[in-house]
């Protein structure tokens, strides 16, 4: 269901042609209201509805998203200009997950029994966690069905009601995702869509009737968001930008690192947040690796590999950072030529100095810099180096040594021996921390992300000669509790 107000209109384009894909309608604030307060009431209807109706309900909109595969991959390509086989994978990743999401609800937040303590043995605990009530969504344009129902599947299957706002690029697959979760839950508007610019997302944040915004975005946008919900205390989880590393170890396969490091460097155009924009390799394959990774990125070419860049800004600071790059490293593939608007061809510049934007700054781009370190500590710390903190990857033989580098790699998910592989794994969470955010998506994590904890003590039968919480208390009450104290924690180790 999408709300509907206003004579005004946007157009959304397809970047590679140039075409109008779809006309719609800017929705103000008062648009953004109405939807908030139908939402309102349709999620007291979904929360009654309880963990079974939901599931029953969010499986069915599973089915309905299967059946429409190709047409909505086919949108997806008209408004991103990515291959369609692109959006395949990305939408079948979200069925994925909204599958999970809706089996593992009930075993996540579900009522359950927990231990009162010794101090509390007369009583039952019983925690759960109840929905929030409605959550705004305000999602990206780079994976316009995946990234947004990494929250929109979670909340729903929380319990929530939605109303979702899509980039102003991709405004028509944010339609079609509320237009067939209707087919499968007709006739309440438990998930909607708001289309418009800038002021429609700054009209969602700010509404008083939202109870969370799951943001994803760039850093600066999220903090002006983080300041619309601020007047209403509304809680916020940001999903930002990052500058993700790849470790390459002396022991590492060269050519699967090689061959990792191209694809998540270049596919989407390298409009990924969780993308390969830095890599580290240890000088003892260095020279094999460079090997690898030139040769292979020499057949791969934009507009049949990868579609254009998407919003048109962003060619602006992929070329500063190309032509920076350039001058203070060594192009070995591509250069400042590769950038071609709408299109940018792979690019790779070894020995590029650590305080360059396109080593510090998000390009998302198909960019990579290359460095040469004399080994894996050295790697960690330059990769660790970084205001973001969201993925990551190793490559390494020695699953001990991998695994400890991957606990210590700063961010949310780190990959061993593979890129991005967290994102397919519908039990694990996604989210980084500094520059890239806070709060997680995804598993257990992300349902709990969208509901509220509630912790319930009922007392079965007084404590006999232990009445503390009372104006009729002894001192004698509190000697025996000062026992009991000393007895179970008075003693050192």
């Amino acid at each position: 269901m999408t709300a509907m107000t206003g004579q005004r209109t946007f157009d959304s384009v397809n970047p590679a042609t140039g075409a109008t894909v779809g006309t719609h309608p800017i929705h103000d604030a008062r648009a953004v209201r109405a939807a908030v307060e139908d939402a309102n009431e349709a999620a007291r209807w979904w929360e009654r509805l309880g963990y079974a109706g939901r599931r029953a309900r969010l499986l069915d909109y599973k089915a309905v998203l299967v059946r429409e595969i190709r047409s909505l991959a086919r949108l997806v390509r008209e408004e991103t200009g990515k291959p369609e086989g692109d959006a395949v994978l990305e939408i079948v990743l979200t069925v994925a997950h909204l599958d999970w999401a809706a089996r593992n609800a009930r075993r996540v937040l579900g009522p359950r029994r927990v231990f009162p303590g010794v101090l509390g043995l007369n009583l039952t605990a019983t925690l759960e966690y109840q929905p929030l009530g409605t959550v705004g969504v305000i999602g990206p344009w780079n994976y316009p069905v995946f990234t947004p129902m990494g929250s929109i599947a979670y909340a729903l299957a929380a319990g929530n009601a939605v109303v979702f706002k899509p980039s102003e690029l991709t405004p028509g697959v944010g339609v079609r995702l509320a237009e067939l979760f209707a087919e499968a839950v007709p006739g309440r508007p438990v998930f909607q869509t708001v289309t418009g610019l800038g002021e429609t997302g700054a009209a969602l944040a700010a509404d008083p009737g939202i109870d969370k915004i799951a943001f994803t975005g760039s850093t600066a946008t999220a903090r002006r968001v983080m300041a619309a919900c601020a007047a209403n205390l509304t809680p916020i989880v940001a999903e930002c930008g990052g500058k993700d590393a790849l470790i390459v170890d002396h022991d590492a396969d060269v050519a699967a690192a090689a061959d990792a490091a191209l694809w998540g460097a270049m596919s989407n155009a390298g409009q990924t947040c969780v993308g390969v924009e830095r890599v580290y390799v240890v000088d003892a394959v260095y020279d094999a690796f460079m090997r690898e990774l030139t040769e292979r990125a020499r057949a791969v070419k934009a507009g049949e590999h990868y579609g254009p860049i998407t919003l048109p800004e962003q060619v602006k600071i992929i070329r500063r950072h190309v032509d920076e790059a350039v001058r203070s490293g060594r192009a070995v593939v591509g250069g400042s030529g590769s950038v071609r608007e709408p299109y940018v061809e792979p690019v790779i510049v070894e020995d590029v100095p650590e305080d360059s934007p396109a080593v510090r700054e998000e390009t998302f781009g198909p960019v990579i810099t290359v460095r040469r370190v004399a080994d894996a500590e050295e790697a960690l710390t330059l990769a660790n180096a970084s205001a973001y903190g969201l993925g990551g990857a190793v490559f390494s033989r020695d699953a001990r040594r991998a695994m400890e580098l991957a606990r210590r790699m700063r961010g949310g998910m780190t990959a061993i021996n593979s890129v991005i592989s967290f994102v397919g794994v519908p039990a694990l969470p996604f989210g980084g921390v500094g520059d890239s955010g806070f709060g997680r998506i995804h598993g257990a994590d992300g349902l709990r992300e969208f509901a509220r904890p509630k912790a319930i003590t009922r007392q079965r039968f007084p404590l006999p000669g232990m009445n503390l919480t009372s104006f009729r208390r002894r001192e004698a009450d509190l000697d025996r509790l000062v026992r009991l104290v000393t007895f179970l924690h008075g003693r050192r180790r």
